[in-house]
């Protein structure tokens, strides 16, 4: 009698158990080879690209980098201008993009009433989808022409003896560059920042005001650390969108190769080269170098993307949160 009662109270566990098995088993099976299919995928991107920039990587070996000569007629190619012009674009987005997409962000989550902080928030993902060539149009149209008359003309009066404000105000160059790529990547920060900061926990802020917080004081010894690696990952993506943004940098950078120390001189970036002259490119020399160029676009996403990433694994080692005493 206890025989045939265990055997009943044990048997539809066990067919449970054996149907549940096969499905982890398939599962685990599928996500492993995702997984694997993204490795796989990013070491054929990074091998084809090698293959075919190898021709001017023998010809030119590290040389590439540091040269600024870019001469297709004959056969003399360098992408440090390129380089030069891809980063300090990117870093003059990201230092202006940061502090405003953070602020938009606190107030549209802790000081906003919910009637404004809906339908702006909407609007600031409605941002983030505009396509690239749409700022372009605006930039050249619109900005550059504000860029010029309210923005470098003054400070070119004020302080135009600084290397850093020297030379005509033209309105494209580095400096509009890098506003449009700020304005660019303020919705992508600015909605993620929001999500983070939303998920903060209840608890947490009503801990830090039952202690007698104000609200800038919730907000910075509360708020702020709990998010802040979210917050992080939202300027990584910001940045990566920077770097690798091709059509509204080409409108109004400049498309000059050279290296100057004034925000007002017109650059170039790797990006927008590979845009503008690929289809120009006639033998095979210079179709090796242009691919070389997305070589190092890719290494210097990868490389700078990487040090974010240990920026923000090494703040995130320290507390969530908490106040002072």
């Amino acid at each position: 009698m206890d025989k045939d009662i265990k055997k009943k109270s044990t048997t539809p566990r066990g067919k449970s158990n054996a149907k549940k098995i096969p499905l982890d088993k398939i599962f685990q099976a599928i996500t492993f080879t995702a997984c694997l299919g993204v490795i796989l995928l990013l070491g054929f991107i990074i091998f084809k690209l090698f293959m075919e920039s190898s021709l001017s990587v023998d010809k030119f070996g590290f040389k590439f980098i540091t040269s600024m000569e870019w001469d297709p007629v004959n056969g003399e190619f360098g992408a440090g201008a390129y380089i030069f012009g891809t980063i300090v674009s990117s870093l003059i987005a990201i230092l202006i993009a940061t502090p405003v997409s953070v602020g938009i962000a606190l107030y549209l989550t802790e000081i906003a009433p919910p009637w404004l902080s809906t339908p702006v928030g909407f609007l600031v993902e409605l941002l983030a989808a505009i396509p690239s060539v749409i700022y372009g149009l605006w930039g050249i149209f619109v900005f550059v022409p504000f860029i010029r008359q309210y923005i470098q003309k003054p400070i070119g009066d004020l302080f135009g003896w600084i290397p850093l404000f020297s030379g005509p105000p033209l309105g494209i160059g580095m400096l509009s560059a890098g506003l449009i790529l700020a304005i660019m990547i303020i919705p992508i920060i600015t909605a993620i920042s929001r999500d983070i900061i939303s998920s903060v926990p209840t608890l947490q802020r009503e801990g830090a005001m039952a202690l007698g917080a104000t609200r800038w004081e919730v907000i910075k010894y509360a708020t702020l650390p709990f998010a802040k690696s979210g917050i992080l990952g939202g300027i990584i993506l910001g940045m990566g969108r920077a770097l690798g943004e091709t059509m509204a940098v080409t409108m109004v950078i400049g498309n000059r190769p050279e290296i100057k120390a004034s925000l007002f001189a017109p650059a170039h970036s790797m990006a927008a080269v590979i845009a503008n002259e690929f289809t120009e490119a006639t033998d095979d020399i210079y179709l090796s170098a242009l691919i070389e160029v997305g070589l190092l676009l890719f290494l210097v996403t990868f490389i700078m993307n990487g040090l974010a990433r240990f920026f923000i694994w090494s703040v995130a080692r320290g507390p969530k949160g908490g106040i002072r005493q």
